[in-house]
């Protein structure tokens, strides 16, 4: 899939881009490098994600900033995978990534592997061995981190940390060679076990693993550690603004301290605020866990923050990108409501998407003054807010389905919908009284009596009658079947960490985060695909799940009609 398949037009992606580089210290970073001359006038950006799980909201305010960013100066963007740990890297998160940038409204212009450094990252290991800044250290995982010492105290030598260079040559190749077990050796850089920065204290560089890895197979079994392998792919790559977040701040140092050392290319890291949303979790690690645990149906489960859940629910690049613009860029993090991404959501899918009827949870109609054989057709507007979109013809008949909320037998006081002896607008059709109420043997209402007025039909010269309320219906002999997946949050309560001692995240797992429900939707819907947004008329937007085939129609509810966020934003001025 490409950029123009995401649904956005060029025009479109240039415009929200531009918007999420506006204002922030990164931006103006890159102006003063630029009117300096640095690096030649180039602008080079890096998406670097680790192929360790699938793409979240979190990584698209990086993923925009990334590609917006060098867009709006004439630059470029790499796609490069990081993927040094093959314990964790899958071929599948590969492509899944690939995907989701695509989605998203970007195309990279070159893409890269660490991986594809690999020779070189360990001949520059080999070069740092030779004028005596990195050793082979044979102190266990457990030792190493004793060693390291506190914040408040500086750490020890490792005892074999003098070793010849002859020595470290001869290890470090055994190493790659395979003579040694996993977790029995590494090799470190020789820095300062006293500095305050704790990232300086002999960082591990290389960590034998013999395991196979996605792209070069059982080629190695000596892999570069994070810090090692990161700053050097910018450089050979040649990166000018290596942008990453907070968390990463006190690793600038050493990412620097490599690239020095080596005399490479002098790529820049600049860190900006990673995106927290409320009602969710950003950490890869635990959503691999719902994952593995079946607390959610795969990685793109409409309720998952990933890129793949949130494009099934039916939320739309645009709305995303949008929403990343609203957040500008800074040195402190915070968290951001839910809300304010379903502000966006609700504002573009009101441009675009086509309203259609659906009743989610039926309630039989009998029109009994309604010629039994008669069918209307009355005319629909597709979308209000776009002309363009036109109208469609909805059948009318005797018996109907309206929604089970839409009536009351002993209505609360404001009840303006339908009760027993009241009125109510048929949304494109008539006026209709409830006669009578039919119950089972049970006392569960099953079935509505009502009469209709033919002189209200909407839009005739003679509908001049007004009520209170209007509702929404589906012819009972036209509708189709659909099973309707409705979707709350994934957790109960903002935080989802915020937890009693003893407990982990999932405590909070909202229990009702799924209703599936069987409805009736209009017949214009026979033949929609999936990924086809609409809004249900009063219900809110839905989108077709990819589980649907000829004969069974599946939607995902992607968000009410309610906006929250606009109350908010209103209050807060």
């Amino acid at each position: 899939m490409n950029a123009a398949e995401s649904n956005a037009t060029p025009t479109e992606v240039e415009a929200s881009t531009e918007s999420v580089t506006k204002s922030n210290f990164i931006r103006d970073i890159i102006i003063a490098d630029l009117q300096a001359g640095k690096h030649g006038g180039r602008v080079q950006t890096r998406f670097p994600p680790e192929p360790n799980g699938y793409l979240h909201i979190g990584h698209a305010k990086a993923i925009c900033l990334d590609f917006g960013l060098a867009a709006e100066f004439g630059g470029k963007t790499n796609l490069r995978f990081d993927d040094t740990n093959p314990s964790k890297e899958e071929t599948e998160y590969v492509d899944a990534i690939k995907e989701d940038v695509q989605w998203l409204g970007f195309q990279w212009d070159g893409l890269y592997y660490a991986s594809d450094y690999f020779q070189q990252l360990y001949d520059w290991a080999v070069q740092m061995i030779k004028d005596g800044k990195a050793y082979v250290c044979d102190l266990t995982a457990e030792e190493t981190r004793e060693y390291r010492g506190t914040l408040t105290e500086p750490g020890k030598d490792s005892p074999y940390r003098n070793r010849s260079v002859e020595e470290n040559l001869a290890l470090f190749e055994g190493m790659k060679n395979g003579e040694f077990p996993d977790g029995s050796r590494t090799l470190r850089a020789k820095i300062d076990m006293a500095s305050p920065n704790l990232n300086f204290r002999d960082p591990v560089m290389y960590r034998i693993l013999h395991m196979h890895h996605h792209r070069t197979g059982d080629a190695w079994c000596i892999y570069p550690m994070y810090d090692y392998a990161h700053g050097q792919s910018d450089s050979i790559e040649q990166v000018t603004h290596s942008i990453c977040t907070l968390e990463f701040e006190d690793h600038r140092p050493l990412y620097n301290w490599y690239i020095e050392q080596l005399g490479i290319f002098p790529s820049q890291q600049f860190e900006f605020d990673r995106l927290n949303l409320t009602y969710t979790v950003m950490s890869k690690r635990k959503l691999r866990q719902l994952v593995q645990d079946d607390l959610v149906n795969g990685w793109d489960d409409p309720r998952m923050p990933t890129l793949s859940g949130m494009r099934r629910r039916g939320y739309t690049p645009e709305a995303i990108r949008n929403f990343c613009a609203s957040l500008g860029v800074s040195k402190t993090n915070g968290t951001t409501q839910l809300q304010q991404l379903e502000y966006y959501l609700r504002e573009d899918l009101n441009k675009h998407a086509l309203r259609v009827a659906a009743v989610l949870k039926p309630l039989k109609v009998v029109l009994t003054n309604y010629p039994d054989d008669l069918v209307e057709e009355m005319d629909a507007v597709n979308n209000p807010e776009d002309s363009s979109a036109g109208t469609r013809k909805v059948p009318f008949s005797k018996v109907l389905y309206i929604e089970q909320d839409d009536f009351r037998e002993v209505p609360p006081p404001k009840f303006y919908r339908l009760s027993p002896g009241k009125e109510v607008r048929l949304r494109y059709g008539y006026i209709i009284k409830c006669e009578e109420v039919i119950k089972d043997a049970d006392g569960n209402i099953v079935e509505l009596h009502c009469t209709y007025d033919p002189e209200t039909r909407s839009g005739s010269a003679t509908s001049t009658r007004k009520v209170k309320a209007t509702i929404h219906w589906v012819s009972a002999t036209h509708a189709i079947d659909a099973e309707v997946r409705m979707y709350d949050t994934l957790f109960t309560k903002e935080n989802p960490e915020d937890v009693e001692e003893g407990q982990d995240f999932t405590s909070n797992l909202n229990p009702n985060s799924l209703e599936v429900l069987t409805s009736k939707v209009e017949p214009s819907l026979k033949d929609a695909t999936p990924g086809t947004r609409y809004q249900f008329e009063r219900m809110g937007y839905f989108c077709v799940d990819p589980d649907s085939a000829p004969g069974k129609l599946v939607f995902n509810r992607t968000i009410g009609l309610k906006d929250t966020w606009a109350k908010i934003e209103q209050r807060g001025k």
